[in-house]
């Protein structure tokens, strides 16, 4: 018998075309009037979701589906954009040696110097020039910067919005091209 007052767990399968269309509908409804700051905000609260959970990859190897079990008891989970969480880190962690390699023509230091948060936001926001388009790169270099703000060093932030400058110029030349015309 099912308690209905009790709250349930949901499945963490990764659907990738499930993600893209609530994302979608999300856009629409940004579109139409609903108030952006909510939207942000679960869009935000879904990168420091995929932060925390890239930089627990790194320092524990661990599996995909382990962080995903484990992202579920963090206290933002339930204000985050779930399917977005989901897709970004599903999107890092297949793309994560594209990624690096890329990364590699943009530090002034080797990859393995980097503090594993500078890394992790890195690896999030090269994910979101590289293959996800519909984020404008101004955008994805903001939200890059407030994660450094927010979780990393001291002067990190500008650390990673010079190497994301420089990134994104590479990945999305014509973008960047018309905004600085």
């Amino acid at each position: 018998m099912i308690d209905h007052n009790k709250p349930t767990r949901t499945s963490l399968i990764v659907e990738p075309d499930a993600g893209k269309e609530k994302n979608a509908n999300s856009n629409r409804a940004v579109k139409s009037g609903a108030t952006k700051k909510n939207g942000s905000k679960s869009r935000r609260k879904s990168r420091e979701l995929a932060l925390k959970a890239v930089y627990r990859g790194m320092l524990n190897q661990s599996e995909l589906s382990q962080i995903f079990r484990d992202m579920v008891d963090d206290p933002d989970y339930n204000k985050a954009d779930e399917a977005y969480f989901k897709q970004l880190l599903q999107d890092v962690m297949t793309h994560l040696n594209a990624i690096d390699d890329k990364l590699l023509n943009f530090i002034d230091r080797p990859i393995a110097e980097l503090s594993p948060i500078e890394h992790a936001i890195l690896r999030i926001s090269g994910c979101e020039l590289m293959f996800d388009l519909s984020i404008p790169y101004r955008v994805v270099i903001n939200e890059g910067v407030e994660l450094a703000k927010l979780f990393g060093g001291t002067d990190g932030h500008k650390y990673i919005n010079g190497v994301l400058d420089k990134f994104a110029a590479d990945v999305r030349e014509a973008e960047v091209a018309r905004a600085r015309s």
